[in-house]
């Protein structure tokens, strides 16, 4: 699957905020020594590229940067799906989706007749979805074929329970999980500070308001919107997700992230991309981890999984 000369090749198909916004990142952290960008506008890729390329000498390696077509994605280790179209005013949902499927045919198609045979990562919203239309439309293994899932949504949670407890957010050990959107959920029970629950710490601590820290919950939900209100879209945490996935899968670090995946029974769930801790290696999903939800937080979970797979059967 990867590259026999042991070149990491990434492949950014989108060149708008998203996409640059994970290239650029990527670059200043190094992790590849390729990176091919694709756009239907070929020369905003041709400049996206040559822009990022006159960084080199200020970066950590060197890297090979350049625009190209889906024909280059033949021996890339990684495609990153950043496209899509944006959704017009009183356009519903499912009209959406319908058109970003087209558009996704288009890319799948020639990106599999390249002889590509490495790992589709998908960020376009709605993220869940997208992910399971791209493995129904490439027949790769659903393990190849994943998600930024609630990857970001984690990482907003840890950010702000570090903040309100005052702690390194990295010490901080919780999780969002289901569809990347409104019914995503917060499983309080398999929530941490270092091995401390968080539960535990709010019972033993009048300093801590139980409704403020599960006030977090909502605050993470709709963070994405406050931001996209603020400045119109929403594209640095993203993409520094996307670079974290990369990073994972390209070193076989076989940590856990919140992607994206295929349910296959964890949960009682079956056939549905949703977000859920998973241990990520060189190959994609290894393993889902099965949280010990309480039984509320399994219906919950179980409900916001329900709506993906009603969403995802409207499509034509």
């Amino acid at each position: 699957m990867f590259n026999m000369d042991f070149t990491k090749k990434i492949a950014v198909v989108g060149t708008g905020f998203v996409g640059m916004s994970f290239a650029y990142a990527m670059l200043c952290d190094g992790g590849c020594d390729e990176m091919l960008l694709i756009d239907i506008d070929k020369q905003k890729a041709e400049g996206e590229a040559m822009d990022l390329s006159h960084g080199l000498s200020f970066a950590k390696t060197n890297m090979k940067i350049y625009a190209g077509d889906y024909r280059d994605c033949r021996d890339a280790d990684i495609v990153i799906i950043c496209a899509g179209v944006s959704q017009k005013p009183g356009e519903d949902r499912i009209s959406l989706l319908q058109r970003n499927t087209a558009v996704f045919q288009s890319i799948i198609t020639p990106i599999i007749q390249s002889g590509f045979d490495g790992i589709f990562l998908v960020a376009t919203n709605p993220v869940d979805i997208m992910t399971s239309i791209t493995q129904k439309l490439s027949g790769f293994d659903c393990r190849r074929v994943i998600g930024s899932g609630t990857t970001l949504d984690t990482a907003r949670l840890r950010y702000l329970l570090g903040n309100y407890f005052s702690v390194d957010p990295k010490n901080v050990h919780a999780y969002v999980i289901g569809e990347h959107g409104d019914s995503e959920i917060t499983p309080w029970s398999q929530a941490f500070i270092s091995t401390k629950s968080i539960r535990d710490i709010i019972d033993g601590d009048p300093a801590y308001d139980e409704q403020e820290v599960y006030g977090i919950a909502k605050e993470v939900t709709g963070a994405a919107q406050r931001i996209i209100a603020a400045k119109k879209a929403t594209y640095y945490g993203i993409g520094m997700a996307l670079v974290r996935i990369v990073k994972t899968i390209l070193s076989d670090e076989k940590s856990i992230l919140t992607v994206s995946a295929m349910l296959r029974g964890e949960y009682g769930v079956q056939n549905v991309y949703a977000g859920v801790p998973a241990i990520i290696g060189r190959d994609g999903v290894r393993e889902i981890i099965t949280l010990s939800l309480t039984e509320d937080e399994l219906q919950k979970f179980r409900a916001s999984c329900d709506f993906l797979k009603k969403t995802a059967s409207a499509i034509q």
